[in-house]
């Protein structure tokens, strides 16, 4: 167990994602958890749910805890650094998981020197098979990525990498559950086209992509060799393979990860314009 506290600014989804991965993996104790949040009824759901700390004062939050952990949207980060900025100390690690919101345009909202951490998980964290990129800032130490790398691996898988390369992580993994749930979808309506009840069909639709997934991850093959392990000659897959190739499905995935890798650098751009004040 961790002898550091960690608070919440911000206790939607995916901080309750992250503190049902602290408690499970019992990395932090509750009584050293705290999280904050605007709305009285989620911090009340937070308490029971967890039996963490809770304030609806992130000063206090934020003078209580080692790491803080900034879970509130995008739109409103700026508002929130400019109000702990003076709580905020030496001895404080920040990570945020705000979408879109750059090292720099946190830094400078922030005092000198503070250590950063940006990451990008994504929505299967709730599910505890997240995966996330980390990257560090300006100041943050190796053990600073190493403390905030060990807090997303409690909710599913997490690299490191440079900050240049999240706009893509983006694109890949943060937009990839809605083409993979899309995927699901049809693949069911599939079985339904060919006889299936709907519920027997999304159920093998959706088991399928995570047996396949999880045997990917378990096995380390490429998925090329795993697919030909399925493909029989002149067999059923085979056809099926030769139906979505001759659709188009592996171009539209890649177009679909590279159109998505752009939008998240423009919005990008247009959120850390706002952080500066420029019009």
């Amino acid at each position: 167990m961790s002898d550091f506290s960690i608070g919440f600014l911000g206790c939607g989804n995916m901080a309750s994602a992250i503190l049902k991965g602290l408690l499970i993996a019992n990395l932090v104790p509750k009584g050293q958890i705290w999280a904050s949040d605007v709305k009285e009824e989620r911090l009340a759901w937070a308490e029971k749910t967890f039996g963490i700390r809770t304030t609806a004062d992130n000063h206090a939050l934020v003078k209580a805890c080692d790491v803080v952990v900034l879970a509130v949207k995008p739109q409103v980060i700026d508002k929130t650094l400019t109000a702990i900025a003076d709580d905020i100390g030496p001895n404080h690690l920040v990570i945020s998981v705000a979408a879109g919101v750059s090292l720099a345009a946190m830094e400078a909202k922030l005092p000198p020197g503070t250590r950063v951490v940006r990451t990008m998980p994504n929505t299967p964290a709730t599910a505890l098979a997240g995966a996330t990129a980390l990257a560090a800032g300006t100041h943050a130490t190796g053990a600073d990525l190493a403390r905030a790398k060990g807090i997303f691996e409690a909710i599913g898988r997490a690299v490191v990498l440079e900050e240049s390369m999240l706009d893509a992580v983006t694109g890949l993994s943060g937009s990839g559950p809605a083409y993979v749930m899309l995927m699901i979808e049809a693949l069911a309506d599939g079985g339904v086209k060919v006889g299936l009840h709907r519920d027997i069909a999304l159920l093998l639709a959706a088991q399928t992509v995570y047996g396949s997934a999880k045997l990917l991850l378990e096995t380390g093959e490429h998925p090329g060799r795993l697919k030909d392990m399925v493909t029989s000659p002149g067999g059923t897959a085979i056809a099926g393979l030769h139906t979505l190739e001759s659709g188009g499905l592996r171009h539209t995935l890649i177009n679909a990860v590279e159109t998505a890798t752009k939008r998240a650098a423009e919005l990008g751009e247009q959120m850390d314009r706002k952080m500066r004040g420029d019009r």
